[in-house]
């Protein structure tokens, strides 16, 4: 019976040690996990009148983890700006009722959305109209066809950090 003994007394005493052990990895597991917080999501909206354009560069964005909103027009992508609050935008140039210089200006001229950084697109690759969507208020300037690795780089540049 003290063999019973001793065995009983050691497994209750393994079980016990196992048991604070998986408490111990338990806790270290959700803190360096964070589960219980939303994750950061970058938030982009691209104003782009081109339906091809529009698909195409939302599903890359999107494959990469980016949440997206799109506009079809200027006038379209100032309202969404004050309702989708998006961390970058990217605004083509040469859109339907309000162009995007236009849209940029406005965007910029308003108080609750003049701090979101616009990244303006343009099949135009001129140094002129780099500088043009610049003195527009744009915050960068990239070229269409989109090369997405250097766009990636813009947005990352641009986005809010996560700290």
């Amino acid at each position: 019976t003290k063999r019973l003994q001793f065995l009983y007394f050691t497994l209750c005493e393994l079980h016990f040690q196992f048991y604070i052990l998986g408490a111990i990895a338990w806790s270290v597991w959700v803190r360096s996990h964070e589960f219980l917080e939303e994750p950061i999501v970058t938030k982009i909206l691209i104003v782009e009148d081109n339906e091809l354009n529009r698909d195409m560069l939302s599903r890359r964005l999107i494959r990469k983890g980016y949440e997206i909103e799109m506009a079809v027009d200027g006038a379209l992508g100032v309202e969404a700006m004050k309702r989708f609050m998006p961390d970058v935008v990217l605004m083509d140039i040469g859109l339907p009722v309000m162009d995007g210089w236009e849209a940029t200006s406005t965007a910029k001229a308003t108080d609750a959305i003049k701090h979101i950084p616009i990244i303006a697109l343009t099949a135009h690759a001129l140094e002129e109209d780099r500088l043009k969507a610049l003195e527009a208020g744009a915050d960068d300037f990239d070229t269409k066809p989109v090369d997405l690795k250097r766009l990636l780089q813009k947005i990352e540049q641009w986005a809010p950090s996560e700290s």
